[in-house]
């Protein structure tokens, strides 16, 4: 029997704490940032896709057996730190997911700052790159809003035929650039008008979410759940009684709920106890309000092993993302919406050795592929929706990326 060759993976704790975003190179950035917390990588040690309905599984089968050939060598220890898988979901299990193992990570929480590589090579040296602040000139698409407008009203239909109680519509525009964009320069964009959202990209899907699909965490669960949304004017006192409509809005506290429930019904097999607020609250972003509910619990205490892969596996759809109940909404969005998600309002995020992690659903976003620009954004249809009312939030919720992008 020939002996498996074992690669060394270091993490040593580093003395101060680094920009995150101003350390990645140009080529292939990973992040996970928010707060200027997180995780970035860069270089690819290891990357593969998988889809198909045990995309879960196969990727935590690649990932396990990558870990079996380690010897990881971690002065630091806590989430995050050793080698990290860097994972983004595609929505649909037909469409390819992406999975990369980055050769450098750099991490920051709570004060501490570590970095882990791969190799018995020294320590890299850790440079912060100076970024053109200067975007090229954008141009964007017409979209076709009355096609849109009257799939929203197909939904709103079908919803009150009594066929489903929630379906997510999203839309999809599309630009192009005078030059390459410079992801790093949208990435520290988003990071400044954001900073209270996870700041990711993988591979070209680049965004800001503030929605927390799942953290795990030595057991504990936390899964923040946003529907129901409003935009802000700018006006304080304007934007308060707003922020009291939303928490009173009949329409958007019955898309809260189904989001809600949805996740709590799939965390419980697992908990041996859950927390779920009475109410939701108001989450304020720099452009829109959110209904925001926390959902935390604790995962029990038994022979079998609760990792991230499994716990996602049960999240993905959420009623956030795709509807109630989920077969029928998953059925309409098929039927209707006309576009391909691909990995937006999908899982992104990380995991690592333990298989504790942090994954948000990958909202707010678009993929950029050197001139090309892709963008997403969906709205929660119920019974009470309006379609003019849907496609104004639908704007709102790509002001991120269009604003990132000037």
């Amino acid at each position: 029997m020939v002996a498996q060759i074992s690669t060394l993976v270091n993490t040593s704790r580093l003395g101060a704490h680094l920009p995150l975003l101003e350390l990645l190179p140009d080529q292939n950035p990973y992040t996970w940032v928010r707060n200027g917390e997180g995780l970035v990588g860069w270089g690819i040690y290891a990357s593969t896709t998988v889809k198909g309905p045990n995309r879960f599984e196969d990727a935590r089968n690649w990932w396990h057996k990558h870990l079996d050939t380690f010897e990881i060598n971690n002065e630091v220890h806590g989430p995050g730190t050793g080698p990290v898988l860097f994972a983004s979901f595609a929505f649909d299990e037909n469409e390819e997911s992406e999975l990369v193992i980055p050769e450098v990570i750099v991490g920051t929480r709570n004060q501490s700052t570590w970095i882990t590589w791969f190799g018995k090579s020294n320590q890299p040296k850790l440079i912060e790159r100076a970024v053109a602040n200067s975007i090229p000139k954008i141009k964007w698409r017409e979209s076709d809003i009355d096609t849109w407008k009257a799939k929203v009203l197909t939904a709103v239909s079908e919803i009150q035929e009594d066929s489903l109680d929630k379906v997510v519509l999203a839309r999809e525009i599309t630009a192009d650039s005078e030059s390459e964009i410079d992801v790093r320069s949208v990435l520290r964009n988003l990071a400044r008008e954001y900073p209270g959202t996870w700041v990711y990209s993988n591979n070209g899907l680049i965004g800001a979410t503030p929605e927390l699909l799942i953290r795990l965490n030595n057991s504990m669960v936390v899964s923040r759940v946003l529907a129901g949304t409003i935009s802000k004017t700018g006006d304080d006192d304007k934007d308060l009684a707003l922020a009291a409509s939303l928490a009173r809005s009949s329409k958007d506290l019955e898309e809260h709920e189904y989001a809600v429930r949805s996740v709590a019904e799939a965390l419980a097999p697992f908990c041996s106890s859950t927390n779920v607020p009475d109410a939701p609250f108001v989450l304020h972003l720099s452009n829109v309000m959110h209904l925001a509910t926390d959902v935390t619990g604790a995962i029990k205490n038994t022979h079998k092993v609760v990792d991230i892969f499994a716990l996602i596996s049960k999240l993905h759809p959420s009623a956030a993302v795709c509807g109630t109940p989920t077969s029928k909404a998953a059925d309409l969005i098929k039927r209707i919406e006309g576009i391909n998600r691909r990995r937006y309002a999908g899982p992104i995020g990380w995991i690592d050795a333990k298989g504790d992690g942090e994954l948000g659903i990958a909202l707010r976003c678009g993929y950029i592929n050197g001139k090309e620009v892709h963008a997403f954004a969906g709205c929660g249809i119920v019974a009470g929706s309006d379609a003019n009312r849907e496609v104004a939030e639908s704007q709102a919720k790509f002001l991120p990326i269009i604003n990132a992008l000037r």
